[in-house]
């Protein structure tokens, strides 16, 4: 698209026609020599206005420059004047299970220290999902099940080593069914973005190993025949395959995960890999994390609940994803809670899990959200909430 990248190129222009003395974010002191022209074309082009105005046509004001032009985005941070009713609901409504969480602990005071947290914030157990294998897996078992057995369920990772050796389809079950011995309830998280589980870059796309390979299908088919749930992270948000331009959905502090123009596989061609996995091993139970990268279309998540009864989602890192869309959001968790756990994937501190809580459980309005987006309350039922914190969890880990 040409006007796109004439945006960059203006962007740019706009940019180094900038001069600045004594200009901070808190400095009254601005001197300026913009290219007037150039700020008028931003402000003028079409394409770019319906974009960023939708209808309205505009800001209804007549623009003009100052000193907020030299504020970078990544800087920005708006403090609302809206007053709204502001709800702090320091514990869940009901006992949850934190179905996505990583390693946030690594000696036995801090473990100490975040069952205290759980406690406190009315988490009755925390799944970790590790990734590890062999001896790493098995100090992790020491550090949590030894001391809080029925606090945390851990799940162990997959053998990544080797691939194209001819024994890894038998040695990556073997070291499955190890740790499922001793005290693995499930596995992952186990990630493809593009550049399969492996995650080589160098790899050619021919030697890749994606989930729907012909060397996983039995590990796939152990981990039902074991009741292992797996965590799978599929792709990554939709943004990732858009370019870094003024049209970017997600702010600055995304950037880094950005895959467009890179050889990775693209959104779709990951979203039908998924679907062939879940074709191929029906009777395993993947965890579609994040909501499968499809919280942003929901209606075509449907689509893929109703085709796929394996296919389950937990919520982690998707808070803006709900929060943004907070009545589609609601009835798509209740029309599907049966296959639906809540996850945070964001550390162990309280506060994280409080707020959590109020997006959920209430209808506070213009939440202040963390990727510059402002969310909106859900005030999801009791039987949501119920299947959502605990009973889905409790059912796909057999406890």
């Amino acid at each position: 698209m040409k006007k796109r990248r004439d945006f960059i190129k203006k962007s740019i222009i706009g940019t180094t026609g900038l001069t600045f003395a004594g200009f901070g974010l808190g400095s009254k002191t601005f001197c300026s020599t913009i290219d007037r022209q150039v700020f008028e074309d931003w402000q003028t082009d079409p394409d770019w206005v319906e974009i960023k105005y939708g209808d309205w046509g505009g800001p209804g004001v007549s623009p003009e420059p100052g000193p907020m032009d030299a504020i970078l985005l990544k800087d920005w941070a708006p403090k609302s004047l809206v007053v709204t009713r502001e709800t702090f609901v320091p514990k869940a409504k009901y006992p949850a299970i934190d179905c996505h969480l990583h390693i946030y602990a690594r000696t036995p005071e801090e473990v100490d220290d975040w069952v205290r947290t759980m406690d406190e914030v009315g988490i009755e157990k925390s799944v970790i999902l590790t990734g590890a294998t062999g001896d790493n897996f098995d100090e992790l078992v020491d550090l949590y099940l030894n001391s809080y057995p029925d606090r945390f369920i851990l799940y162990c990772g997959m053998d990544r080593s080797d691939i194209e050796n001819p024994d890894y389809s038998g040695r990556v079950v073997a070291e499955l069914v190890r740790c499922y011995n001793k005290g693995a309830l499930g596995v992952g998280e186990i990630t493809d973005k593009g550049f399969g589980i492996t995650r080589d870059t160098s790899l050619p796309r021919d030697k890749r190993l994606h989930p729907d390979d012909p060397r996983l299908d039995a590990f796939w088919e152990k981990c039902a025949e074991l009741k292992l749930p797996v965590n799978f992270h599929f792709a990554d948000h939709i943004s990732a395959w858009t370019p870094l331009d003024v049209f970017q959905e997600r702010t600055p502090d995304y950037q880094h995960f950005n895959l467009y123009d890179t050889d990775a596989l693209h959104f779709d061609e990951l979203i039908t890999i998924r679907n062939r996995t879940l074709e191929k091993h029906p009777g395993t139970i993947f965890v579609a994390c994040h909501l499968s990268n499809q919280g942003h279309d929901l209606t075509t998540l449907s689509q893929a609940m109703d085709k796929y009864p394996n296919l389950y989602l937990d919520t982690s890192a998707r808070d803006y994803e709900m929060g943004r869309t907070p009545r589609s959001s609601a009835r798509f968790l209740e029309k599907y809670k049966d296959r639906i756990m809540f996850g945070t994937d964001m550390g162990r501190r309280k506060s994280m899990f409080q707020i959590h809580w109020r997006l959920l459980e209430t209808d506070d309005e213009y939440i202040t959200g963390r990727v510059g987006w402002r969310y909106y309350g859900l005030n999801l039922p009791a039987s949501v909430l119920k299947a959502l914190y605990r009973s889905t969890a409790k059912k796909i880990h057999n406890i």
